[in-house]
């Protein structure tokens, strides 16, 4: 196998990778197998994009209750709300922009932060009325130099504005090219890369856990979105997270290994998730 044709095949093969592979794709063949997904399929994956939704909400500092995320409707009245609304916009989004992905990934970026701001740019919490006056030409496109980041909790160092053009346009490269690394790996890349870079003004952990989800879904490892791994994200809690970031960032095999494996345990996680609802049905329990 080339690993210069087919850069990400060298991360498929560090240690630990190719079991958490195994091991991610014999969970997902389990709830696919259950006998509630013959006939409600639809309603696990309703519930886990809901669950999805709330979970990387979490990771951006809005930790709400899933019956309050369930139960609200106005998702305007504060910074934590906003958040929130973006993550429920961006999870019914994604299954909409599949076709386009291969294609075109940084058009599907673009139109994921597009869709997060709500059609407008949130300017950082204070922002006077200049900054939210203008605050609309930050919407849908990479950052210009000198052009500030809001992103809660990541304290990541911040790629200039050069180096994020470079860096996401070899990653569009390969999206398009293909390749044949597991998607766990592709997935885990994606959403590492997309947090590193923080590309977007505002909402840049939101799009890459979005971004994360339509690469689980577009390749054919979790067809129907069942399996949120922003559910298993969340769960491990945001100082692993960031712990497993940092690994990335490094750029090491251990880090990037601990990555990949970390993201392995979030799609596990999402999976006993969706088992839990997949039993609940099946009980009559929801």
């Amino acid at each position: 196998m080339s690993t210069s044709a087919d850069p990400l095949a060298a991360l498929a093969a560090l240690p630990g990778v190719p079991e958490a592979v195994d091991s991610v794709r014999k969970a997902v063949d389990r709830v696919y197998g259950h006998r509630v997904m013959r006939r409600r399929s639809a309603e696990i994956t309703s519930e886990a994009a809901l669950r999805g939704a709330r979970g990387s909400a979490a990771l951006s500092g809005a930790d709400w209750a899933l019956e309050e995320v369930r139960r609200r409707t106005d998702f305007s009245a504060d910074d934590e709300a906003r958040t929130v609304g973006a993550a429920l916009r961006l999870a019914a989004e994604a299954g909409q922009l599949l076709s386009i992905w291969r294609q075109s990934p940084l058009r599907v970026l673009a139109r994921l932060h597009l869709v997060a701001a709500g059609g407008a740019a949130a300017a950082p919490a204070g922002a006077g009325a200049d900054a939210l006056a203008g605050a609309g030409d930050t919407v849908g496109r990479p950052r210009l130099a000198g052009e500030p980041v809001v992103e809660p909790l990541v304290e990541l160092p911040l790629p200039d504005a050069d180096e994020v053009a470079g860096r996401l346009d070899g990653l569009s490269r390969l999206i398009i090219a293909g390749g044949s690394a597991p998607a766990l790996v592709t997935a885990a890349v994606v959403h590492g890369e997309l947090v590193a870079l923080r590309p977007f003004g505002t909402y840049n952990g939101l799009v890459a856990r979005a971004a994360e989800r339509i690469v689980l879904i577009n390749s054919g490892l979790d067809p129907k979105a069942i399996c949120p791994a922003e559910v298993g994200h969340a769960e491990q809690g945001g100082e692993a997270y960031l712990a497993a970031l940092d690994g990335y960032v490094s750029g090491t095999a251990e880090g990037m290994a601990a990555w990949i494996a970390h993201c392995g345990r979030a799609v596990e996680l999402g999976v006993r998730e969706s088992t839990a609802v997949c039993e609940a049905l099946q009980r009559g329990a929801a």
